[in-house]
């Protein structure tokens, strides 16, 4: 499982680590596994270090001071390295010293051409933004340069991914001890490029956030034993469809029949659409142990969302037109877990912002959400998040963010997917958090299968068709 730790535990652990280490000796090992991914990238990318031109853009902090230590091992190694300083009267003494010494240079304004560019400009101590100085910086950034970002891209916000302003999209961040938040998630995590850990010998508590991995999935993942039926494997039931849209019926059942569950039980009023794909589903209303309500019912038919929450000892999951007008005070009065899947538009409606806001803060989205109903809310978009909350959540507070997906899975109905195998997976006994995060993943995971490796645009049944496939990925 991959986790990141917010700014405050990230520069906890650090203090507590230098204070039993010579002084410099954290740095210079950032240092050192910055320089050694530096030196690895140029040497795929010119065949060798010696004579590649560098270029740090570098600012006054020790985001600066480990480009230029970098920087210096990279000089010591036949690269020929520049330095940009953001603030020239604020660079960091150590660093510069060392890479003047390495036979680095200081220069401004940025080199027009560069093999390679180190952003040290800010780093995770960097909020609301880039200043002007460092902006002029990272405008100037030569086109065709691999571009390293030192820790984080400059810019985006570590511990929520927001970007405020202008921000590097780097090429690869190298990151130091952990991963942080703002690294996993958008808009921030679309900047990051390929993501790599330099380990530092940190001692960190708790994570602020996860991100599941095959091993963790599978580990999850409900498997039938000798002695199960269909009963004891879960029965979902799914009220979904209406005659405007007959399709999200079909493509929720389709979702929950690929889910682990051992039947699906449909209620309204596509079952003649419902039936014609997937004979073996059972209609009519009976006992379940999960509930899916929302995809596609349309309007008026609040009274079929508020039946399933009324049952408070059987877990629900609310998605779509289910998520109008939901009762706070009703989801937070049920004993079993509740799960809500939005998309940005529906999760804006829930909190009474507008749409941009939550686009643009994901993390604080989903983590009220979560607090405001007593639930567990999987926010759906470019970075999936699913924030604990409420009785049969589990999770214990933190959030996962999902790491699997295509943009090819903006289609539509694909959320009518996701809502049915989520569902089974709730019926098959995964508490909230893990029913929505394995069900993301698996669903990422079949958009990704069903779009190809060159990338393909993709219907949501050929996603739900790819499903068992992503299943045996994750458990061959």
């Amino acid at each position: 499982m991959r986790t990141a730790y917010s700014v405050e535990t990230v520069r906890a652990a650090e203090r507590e680590l230098m204070a039993r280490l010579p002084e410099g000796a954290l740095m210079a090992r950032a240092a050192a596994g910055l320089a050694a991914v530096c030196a690895e990238l140029l040497r795929r990318s010119r065949g060798r270090v010696y004579g590649s031109r560098v270029v740090l853009l570098a600012g006054p902090g020790d985001n600066g001071g480990d480009a230029l230590y970098a920087g210096a091992r990279l000089a010591r190694r036949g690269a020929r390295v520049t330095a940009v300083p953001m603030d020239p009267a604020r660079m960091h003494p150590g660093g510069l010293a060392a890479l003047l010494a390495a036979g680095g240079r200081v220069a401004e304004p940025v080199p027009q051409r560069a093999d390679l560019v180190l952003d040290g400009l800010t780093g995770i101590g960097g909020r609301g933004g880039l200043r002007a100085a460092a902006a002029a910086l990272v405008e100037r950034i030569p086109a065709g340069a691999l571009v390293v970002a030192v820790d984080l891209p400059s810019g985006v916000d570590a511990d929520t991914g927001e970007v405020t302003g202008p921000a590097v999209s780097a090429d690869v961040t190298v990151t130091f001890g952990a991963y942080k938040p703002g690294l996993l998630i958008d808009p921030g995590a679309s900047r990051v490029g390929a993501l790599r850990l330099v380990g530092i010998g940190l001692e960190l508590p708790a994570p602020e956030l996860e991100a599941l991995q095959h091993a963790d999935v599978a580990g999850l993942l409900p498997v039938p034993t000798a002695s199960s039926d269909k009963y004891r494997r879960g029965v979902v039931g799914v009220v979904a469809g209406s005659e405007q849209y007959p399709g999200a019926a079909v493509l929720a059942v389709a979702g929950a029949l690929r889910g682990g569950a051992g039947a699906v039980r449909y209620v309204g009023p596509a079952v003649d659409a419902v039936l014609a794909r997937y004979p073996e589903v059972l209609v009519g209303r009976g006992r379940v142990q999960a509930w899916v309500v929302g995809p596609g019912i349309g309007d008026g038919r609040g009274a079929e969302v508020a039946r399933a929450l009324a049952d408070r000892d059987v877990p629900v999951l609310v998605d779509a037109d289910g998520l109008r007008g939901l009762d706070p005070e009703v989801v937070r009065g049920r004993r079993a877990a509740t799960l809500l899947t939005p998309h940005a538009g529906e999760a804006a409606a829930l909190l009474g912002v507008p749409r941009e806001s939550v686009e643009a803060g994901r993390l604080g989205a989903v983590r009220e959400l979560a607090g405001r109903y007593g639930a567990t809310v999987l926010l759906k978009g470019s970075t999936t998040l699913v924030a604990s909350g409420g009785p049969g959540g589990g999770g214990g507070g933190v959030v996962r963010v999902n790491p699997t997906g295509t943009p090819w899975l903006a289609t539509a109905g694909s959320g009518d997917v996701l809502s049915g195998l989520a569902g089974s997976l709730l019926a098959a006994g995964l508490s909230g958090v893990d029913a929505g995060s394995v069900a993301a993943y698996l669903h990422g995971l079949a958009g990704r299968l069903a779009a190809g490796c060159v990338g393909a645009p993709v219907m949501a049944q050929e996603v739900a068709a790819a499903l068992p496939s992503a299943w045996r990925a994750v458990r061959p």
